[in-house]
């Protein structure tokens, strides 16, 4: 089907067609760019992973090297940098066999295109203009018989009136067969010039414009043709590396199947053994000889009794708590863990998202130098084709500033809420005592709990109360206390010192820690020791540990003392 017969009255509409058409392969060809950048930058991550990993140049390297699976290690490295180097080649024939190609062909196009509608627009305005040409000999031919109607009839009344001279007659005869011969050159000329338009007319439109448009679509369907053949090119370019990427996996298979666990464990051996025999027993040296004396029964069972346990009461050692087991990663803020360790934790999230927060930052430099060199070399590149990217590194790096103020004001909270080492601060006459928190740069795991032997210089106030965390989560439960901590078992309980109300719900899932209902009041009968924990009963039977910071804990005076 031939658009110069089919399309004949559609210019605009086959204007609008092929300037689509080439934006399509500006865009494909954009695509096939951004494709071979992947690829690059993809081959650049590999390679720096592989030599990351590279055994560093020290006598080590040659005690690993004595391992199978340190040998399989280093060879899956070295072929994965030759995997990187296959991407390498997939970007380098992207670019050269379909992105330059593309580039060059495209100016072609836009020539070839440019030079047909430039034909095609000549040839409108040629036909347009003869058309208003015959347009004119048609309204002259039309003017000159009117003119000659009138001159007849002027005549004839001439000639009718006998008052009228007969020179007067002959002139207006004359003057009427003048007007009638300007009327037959007008049709003359009307009818020549009319059978000359309906000839360039039939050409126009049978002729110049259907092969114009026929070279149109010749041009179009190459185009197709060409945008097919890069597409084939692009799928070819990775087939043609995928033998060698093969090549580099199977290296890796053979490398793992190399691995050989009995022979790396006899490599220890060779390694370290001393080549010395065990010792032998020892001998059994008698001293009894030299005494010239016997030993009773009576006095060997005498010191066998003398040997056992000293009398008195032993006793036994509790273990009120044990780690969680299913500590899992606790919550984002580090809440779960002792102050010291939660402000490092904290402080070490904040050293991680500065850090990332500066590679955005280089990324942008970066991004923003290419731009800058592209706007100076359009030929180099699209200088909006690196908007996007800045504009996603620009919320990055508002998103990554919005977490590191986030975990300051943690870290802000946790340098407030330690204690000072210098001296105890009063606040409204009432005596803080430390919350949740440890004093030491040990865990609270690895300190004494309440065992009656920890004491701790307080002030005695008629009040004491808990610092309460200012923005507590009743939902948080503490998943790391004391562990390894012992207790006397006495028989008598323990005398009540106080009492106290739970600010919040705690669920006691540890041992040695007792469930508490919002508001319940509760007996203190021992109280923090600096660890985070207050030791309570609800009734003859049940007592155990609970956050300091749960509860609001009011002492009887003089409680210490006592």
């Amino acid at each position: 089907m031939s658009w110069g017969t089919e399309l004949w009255d559609q210019f605009d509409n086959l204007e609008k067609h092929t300037q689509w058409g080439i934006e399509f392969v500006e865009k494909y060809n954009k695509f096939v760019k951004e494709r071979s950048e992947i690829e690059i930058n993809y081959a650049k991550q590999i390679r720096n992973l592989s030599k990351k990993y590279q055994p560093k140049k020290n006598s080590r390297e040659e005690e690993e090297s004595k391992f199978s699976f340190c040998r399989a290690f280093f060879t899956t490295l070295n072929e994965l940098n030759d995997y990187a180097g296959q991407h390498e080649v997939i970007a380098e024939n992207l670019t050269s066999q379909i992105f330059v190609e593309l580039t060059r062909y495209l100016q072609e196009l836009k020539a070839e295109r440019k030079t047909h509608f430039h034909d095609g627009r000549k040839a409108q305005q040629y036909i347009e203009s003869s058309w208003k040409q015959l347009e004119s000999c048609k309204r002259r031919f039309e003017r000159d018989c009117k003119e000659a109607d009138r001159a007849q009839q002027y005549f004839e009344k001439m000639d009718a009136d006998i008052n009228v001279t007969k020179a007067d007659v002959e002139k207006a005869r004359q003057q009427a067969q003048m007007r009638h011969q300007m009327a037959s050159d007008s049709k003359g000329d009307y009818s020549s010039y009319l059978q000359k338009f309906n000839q360039e007319q039939n050409d126009h439109y049978h002729t110049i414009i259907p092969n114009i448009f026929q070279k149109l679509q010749d041009m179009e369907e190459k185009r197709i043709e060409r945008i097919g053949a890069c597409m084939k090119t692009f799928a070819e370019v990775d087939r043609q590396v995928l033998p060698i990427v093969g090549k580099c996996l199977d290296g890796m298979t053979t490398a793992a199947e190399s691995i050989e666990p009995k022979t790396d464990s006899q490599q220890v051996v060779e390694s370290y053994k001393s080549g010395f025999e065990p010792p032998s027993d020892v001998e059994f040296e008698d001293y009894g000889q030299a005494m010239k004396r016997t030993v009773s029964e009576n006095s060997l069972s005498n010191a066998k009794e003398g040997k056992e346990k000293p009398a008195g009461k032993s006793k036994p050692k509790l273990w009120p708590f044990i780690k969680n087991k299913n500590k899992g990663s606790g919550p984002e803020d580090f809440s779960h863990l002792p102050p010291e360790q939660r402000r490092k934790k904290l402080q070490g999230k904040i050293d991680d998202l500065n850090k990332d927060i500066h590679k955005e930052m280089d990324q942008r430099d970066a991004l923003t130098k290419m731009k800058d060199v592209y706007i100076k070399n359009p030929q180099m590149g699209d200088p909006t084709s690196v908007d996007p990217r800045l504009t996603e590194i620009a919320q990055s790096i508002e998103k990554l500033q919005a977490e590191v103020q986030k975990f300051e004001g943690w870290l802000a909270e946790v340098e407030e809420r330690m204690p000072s080492k210098s001296d105890s601060h009063r606040r409204s006459g009432l005596y803080e005592t430390q919350s949740n928190i440890a004093v030491s740069n040990n865990c609270a795991q690895d300190r004494e709990s309440p065992d009656g032997s920890y004491t701790e210089e307080q002030n005695t106030e008629t009040q004491v109360k808990a610092n309460i965390n200012p923005t507590p989560n009743p939902n948080t439960i503490p998943t790391t206390m004391p562990d390894d901590e012992e207790f006397d078992d006495d028989d008598e309980p323990l005398a009540t010192i106080g009492t106290c109300k739970a600010l919040y719900p705690f669920e006691g899932h540890n041992e040695g820690t007792i469930a508490v209902a919002e508001g319940e009041l509760l007996y203190v009968i021992e109280e923090d020791k600096g660890d985070g924990w207050t030791r309570v009963r609800r009734n003859q039977d049940e007592e155990g540990y609970v956050p300091t910071s749960y509860i609001e804990v009011n002492l009887e005076p003089n409680a210490k003392d006592s």
